[in-house]
């Protein structure tokens, strides 16, 4: 497996094997942030396919609460690993690695990352790397169905932070 920025000739493959339905987490939108230097969207490959995700936002969080406790902190987000089948095979730990690398290359000394109250098996992988719950928020994104309409959502989440 090798973990690659995104390229623009990367957009129509992730397109094409994980489709995004998240109007802001499009990869469109997030490879539009990467070249406004706002953030890095990484691509791990496996076999010449893309299999995943994840963003590093420079900028932080956006969440009110988050921004207001860790003005500044840099984000992990969107961390996906698609298909399924290759969830707790390494792919979204190395994701991770990779983004604390990066930030310990720009000198940052702190990576925080957002877990869904609903998802105690990712909550369970940042525990495991150090990744210390610190504050609760609530996320707030809209959503497309497939038939195209929009909806928006709120999960409850809590920020975690690790220490680089």
């Amino acid at each position: 497996m090798e973990i690659a920025e995104c390229r623009t000739e990367d957009i129509e493959a992730l397109e094409r094997r994980m489709p995004s339905h998240s109007v802001d987490g499009s990869h469109a939108a997030r490879f539009a942030r990467q070249r406004a230097g706002e953030s890095t969207y990484l691509i791990p490959w496996r076999e010449g396919s893309p299999v995943g995700h994840a963003e590093i936002r420079w900028t932080g969080c956006e969440a009110p609460e988050v921004q207001a406790a860790l003005p500044g902190c840099p984000e992990i987000n969107g961390l996906f690993v698609w298909p399924a089948s290759l969830r707790s095979r390494g792919v979204g730990t190395a994701l991770v690695h990779t983004a604390e690398r990066l930030a310990r290359e720009r000198g940052i000394g702190a990576m925080g990352l957002g877990v869904g109250d609903d998802n105690p098996r990712a909550a369970a992988l940042y525990a495991r790397l150090g990744y210390l719950p610190t504050v609760a928020y609530v996320d707030r994104w809209v959503h497309l169905t497939a038939e195209g309409v929009r909806q928006e959502r709120a999960d409850s989440c809590v920020f975690l932070v690790k220490a680089l």
